[in-house]
């Protein structure tokens, strides 16, 4: 544990995901990050967020929070063979990788609720089915929740209910179609060869200051080194109350 100095997360999911904003939510800044080539060679960083200009090799580190790594991979929904192939071997390469300091510790793998229509494609399922990351556990972040708004209120249009009284009504229905769609997607992927470890689902990232401390406490207790929990709880920032707990539990 002395070699890892810096907690390592694969971000993986559809393009427009809202994957980068929940990484600076999680590093508490609004700023985009220095993107580096893994040797201290800074990318030029309007290209690398163009899509289909992202590479899984980059490194993406926040100044005000240096304690995280992310990897970003590109939207795959409509990749090629060769894109899915490249990225499952980064994963299997990144599980094992004799170098410490290069191994990744968790993926976030993002599906937003925005596409709730088809919360589960083909391309989700080859990964699920296909990559065995081993000791690295998968998180599946349903992103965007808060975009569920919009069709409840509409079945609650649809039952009879008056507008005021559906506005009323309208964040108890979010969590029936956020719980319902949870189900769904769990159900499918639970039946993949190599399933998620975990499910969460984060709302409400566009806005400064959200809290993402269920995020983080969920992607440690997947963790299951207790050493890279340690790791984890040190690098993140937003919640003191977390590190109270973790300490406490410990």
């Amino acid at each position: 544990m002395a070699n890892i100095e810096r907690f390592r997360i694969l971000v993986m999911g559809r393009a427009n995901a809202g994957k980068t904003t929940i990484l600076q939510r999680v590093c508490n800044t609004t700023d985009n990050p220095e993107i580096t080539d893994g040797k201290g060679n800074k990318v030029f960083e309007a290209k690398c967020f163009q899509r289909g200009h992202h590479n899984i090799e980059h490194e993406l580190v926040f100044s005000s929070n240096p304690g995280f790594v992310f990897h970003d991979s590109c939207g795959f929904e409509a990749g090629s063979a060769g894109q899915f192939d490249e990225m499952k071997n980064f994963v299997v390469n990144r599980a094992v990788t004799g170098s410490l300091r290069k191994r990744i510790h968790a993926i976030w793998f993002c599906i937003p609720m925005t596409d709730y229509h088809r919360t589960v494609t083909a391309a989700e399922q080859k990964f699920f089915n296909e990559c065995d990351t081993g000791h690295v556990p998968v998180i599946v972040l349903l992103t965007k929740a808060d975009a569920l708004h919009l069709p409840a209120m509409e079945a609650l249009l649809d039952d009879g209910l008056e507008v005021g009284e559906a506005k009323k009504k309208a964040a108890e229905k979010e969590r029936e179609l956020l719980a319902r769609w949870l189900a769904h997607i769990k159900g499918i992927l639970d039946k993949c060869k190599f399933p998620p470890k975990a499910y969460i689902s984060v709302q409400k990232m566009h806005e400064e200051g959200a809290d993402c401390m269920a995020l983080v406490q969920c992607t440690t207790n997947a963790v299951n080194e207790e050493g890279l929990q340690r790791l984890l709880i040190s690098a993140q920032q937003s919640s003191i109350a977390l590190c109270v707990e973790y300490a406490v539990k410990k």
